[in-house]
């Protein structure tokens, strides 16, 4: 095998691959011969079919089978001859291949960069900690309570209140141009609908123009479906609705009591207490983890200034390009987005798109220099608890685990960045500073 080197760019390489014919002739042979052994005919005895009844019957297939093979083979021998490690699948243009002569063809690969390790331990950042405590707990059992309060109907009538429940029939018509209504819509009728006078849930505006309504009372309210909505037949439009009402009920909250705890399959109300501050205390710990981890990889992105290979920014810009171009046409473009020209988001995105490769590949590094890997048994515990989500459904989901290494790639690559992360935490300057759960939410300045 001759190979010749071509001149570098950057971290592309290049090479041309020369496999003599001869080379190939005896891999075909030698595959002919196999096939032979195995070949049932008339007239002949098993294993006895003369190579030149095989190459009449495989010969082309076998052909293919063999330069596909070389073309692996040598390629491989190349790079690890070597030493490269690339950063994609190599690219393979045949120049020459004929029948008895030798097998030229073209290897377009791009190499992984040296990637410099930051100095971790100079890395300052601050860690939030937030803890419950009563007005947290008890605004988090007073929603608790609201969930599982009970209806009772309002016996004389009277203004809804803020908060109440009016039970309705609504009937929605989209304006027209020319100021008439149109057909009611789909999805905008309902009979006998309960809905919280000033709630959530409903086109915004919608619930506060119940408010001051009589059951037995009637009355059209006008509303603007955000540009946003999910429907683009109704997304942007001036609708009315027609409103019915017909009942008015108040909600009864339980009591905070050891009953309470109880129908929540607690013994009492501390313990019932004490269980929503340890699950106050987790969402606070996660909140603050996430902060702290994209304050790491901003700290980590502004030290990493290697080279990247460009045929992996353009594969991630391609996919983000790919969901920016389809919510451009269903209207969803982020609000950030919006009023942007095509260039201008193509530039911003292709800038995200390298920073993730960029970061990616010096996490990839660390992990790897490091000795950080995600075993087995963490893997095992992702796959149950992914398998956990589809109830009745879990023995299928981890068969389609067992059966499917890229779906257990796929749940290995955010494991492995958090062990990462875990690793660099540990080597940086982190300082916990004292937080009030109602700033842990808020975005930096």
């Amino acid at each position: 095998m001759q190979v010749t080197e071509l001149p570098a760019e950057g971290l592309k390489r290049a090479f041309t691959v020369v496999v003599p014919a001869a080379s190939l002739a005896e891999k075909r042979e030698k595959r002919l011969k196999e096939l032979g052994a195995d070949m049932r005919l008339p007239g002949f005895r098993p294993g006895k079919v003369p190579v030149a009844v095989v190459k009449q019957r495989y010969g082309t297939a076998v052909a293919g089978e063999v330069l596909e093979q070389s073309v692996d083979d040598a390629t491989r021998q190349v790079i690890a001859d070597r030493g490269l490690r690339p950063a994609m699948q190599p690219k393979i243009e045949l120049v020459n291949y004929s029948e008895g002569a030798d097998l030229e063809y073209k290897i377009d690969l791009e190499l992984l960069p040296e990637i410099p390790m930051p100095d971790f331990a100079g890395i300052a950042l601050d860690r939030q900690k937030a803890t419950p405590g009563d007005a947290e707990i008890d605004a988090f059992l007073a929603t608790m309570a609201t969930r599982l309060a009970t209806l009772e109907d309002v016996a004389e009538p009277r203004p809804a209140a803020k908060g109440e429940m009016l039970v309705c029939d609504f009937e929605g018509r989209l304006k027209q141009e020319d100021g008439s209504l149109g057909e009611p819509f789909p999805g905008g009728t309902a009979t006998d609908t309960p809905i919280e006078v000033a709630g959530d849930g409903f086109i915004p505006g919608f619930t506060e123009q119940l408010e001051g309504m009589t059951p037995g009372e009637q009355k059209d309210i006008n509303v603007s479906f955000p540009a946003q909505y999910g429907s683009a037949a109704l997304a942007g439009k001036d609708a009315v609705f027609a409103i019915n009402a017909k009942a008015l009920k108040t909600k009864v909250l339980p009591a905070m009591d050891d009953e309470f705890a109880k129908r929540l399959g607690l013994d009492d109300i501390a313990t019932l207490r004490a269980k929503v501050a340890e699950n106050l205390q987790a969402e606070y710990d996660a909140m603050a983890r996430m902060k702290v981890k994209r304050a790491l990889l901003d700290a980590l992105a502004e030290r990493a200034t290697f080279e990247v290979p460009a045929g992996m920014v353009e594969g991630e810009f391609a996919q983000i390009w790919q969901r920016v171009e389809a919510d451009l046409k269903e209207g969803k473009l982020d609000a950030d987005d919006q009023g942007k020209d095509e260039d201008t988001l193509k530039t911003e995105y292709r800038a995200i798109a390298e920073r993730r490769i960029r970061l990616g590949l010096l996490l990839s590094e660390i992990g790897r220099t490091n000795n950080i890997q995600v075993t087995n048994d963490e893997l095992g515990a992702a796959m149950r608890q992914e398998a956990a989500r589809y109830q009745g459904q879990e023995k299928q989901v981890l068969e389609y685990f067992r059966k499917n290494p890229q779906a257990v790639d796929n749940l290995r690559a955010p494991i492995f960045e958090e062990k990462v992360v875990d690793f660099v935490l540990e080597l940086a300057q982190v300082t916990e500073i004292p937080t009030a759960p109602t700033d842990l939410s808020a975005e930096p300045a």
